[in-house]
């Protein structure tokens, strides 16, 4: 069925996300990815709860000299050969320097076995090169040694940082800001931060969505949330602490709905699944990557954990820079103090296992993804 453009009521052209992805000769990950990297601009106000991209946009990016391979190339996504080759290293080394966090990944999909396989946009890697390019030969650092010795993998943590980064720059609201935060947070820890369930539900509520919907196997949307949450003590403490002021600036804006309230006006992220500026990048079969997916994959290490080095600059001074007090409401506790109704309605005796964090079984592998 085609596409029509969509007339605001002040006049000034939309078009569909789907209408700009073709026009921009874009595949729908790789028009994703440009929203998420700031390259284009998305509209999501329209009237319907429908994003959508001004006319003016796309001519401006179709006027653009080498448009369209010029765009593509600013979107390209490249595996670990393919990655390795255009930094002039071997494989092996790559996949360290990526452990070790020098690079960090934008996308993931999983193959055949299930195992997470991580893309990189190949502009960035030259820039990698001529930052470092004592990381590029001979042997590796002390710094980098350690750290892979330790176990250390930063590639979960360092998407995970970049993501949240790019979704807040993207996102005006209070509201939807404290989500975004909320959600590298699993279920109890989120509720120990916020204790009103009002304000948790409307959180779920105004969380930024994909522009093209919840689309890819449910593999993929699984993976996807599980690589979502924080799992080291202090990156969670830093999403708890973040989160609380998030909290206080969304509260002095407007309060939560509560049933049988009207909506509160102006809230975004309740008109529509369309209504994120930016979507989630590393669905299945989303992004265009270069090379060929080999049959091995490797393991991330159940206790790997990151420093926030290269890529996860959020992460810097959460042990510090607030008072104690501040620090101590935000504390990390192993179980949550107290009990609501619904943890005890099934009887005493039954644990409540709602919520509890699971270790996922996905495999992380580096190697290059399929066109």
């Amino acid at each position: 069925m085609p596409t029509t453009e969509s007339v605001r009521d002040d006049g000034v052209r939309m078009i569909t996300v789907s209408r700009a992805t073709a026009e921009l000769e874009l595949r729908r990950g790789e028009f994703a990815l440009a929203v998420h990297l700031g390259i284009v601009r998305v509209d999501a106000r329209q009237p319907g709860g429908r994003a959508g991209v001004h006319r003016e946009e796309i001519d401006r990016l179709r006027s653009e000299d080498g448009f369209p391979e010029a765009l593509q190339e600013r979107v390209r996504t490249v595996g670990t050969a393919d990655g390795a080759r255009l930094l002039g290293i071997s494989p092996v080394r790559f996949s360290r320097l990526a452990r070790a966090g020098c690079v960090t990944p934008v996308a993931f999909y999983l193959n055949r076995y299930r195992a997470v396989v991580w893309l990189y946009l190949a502009q960035e890697l030259g820039g990698v090169a001529a930052r470092s390019p004592e990381l590029m030969v001979g042997n590796s650092p002390p710094w980098m040694r350690s750290r892979l010795d330790a176990g250390t993998d930063c590639r979960a943590r360092n998407w995970r940082s970049l993501r949240t980064e790019r979704l807040l720059a993207l996102t005006e609201d209070p509201w939807a800001r404290a989500a975004v935060v909320g959600g590298a947070l699993d279920p109890v820890q989120l509720a120990e931060v916020v204790d009103d369930p009002y304000e948790r539900a409307y959180l779920g509520r105004v969380r930024p969505v994909p522009l093209f919907g919840q689309g890819g196997s449910a593999a993929g949307r699984e993976a996807m949330a599980q690589l979502m949450l924080a799992d080291e003590p202090d990156e969670i403490l830093w999403r708890r602490v973040t989160l609380g002021m998030e909290l206080d600036s969304a509260r002095e804006l407007r309060a939560a709905p509560r049933p049988g309230e009207e909506r509160c006006p102006g809230a975004a992220g309740e008109s529509g699944p369309s209504a994120e500026p930016a979507v989630p990048v590393g669905s299945v079969g989303q992004v265009r990557a270069s090379g060929s997916e080999e049959a091995s994959a490797e393991r991330l290490e159940p206790g790997a954990q990151g420093d926030g080095t290269q890529g996860d600059g959020e992460q810097e001074g959460g042990e510090g820079g607030g008072a104690a007090g501040l620090l101590a409401r935000f504390r990390l506790r192993r179980t949550p103090r107290r009990r609501s109704p619904r943890r005890t309605a099934s009887g005493p005796g039954k644990p409540f296992a709602t919520g509890a964090r699971t270790r996922h079984s996905f495999h992380h592998a580096d190697q290059g993804s399929h066109r």
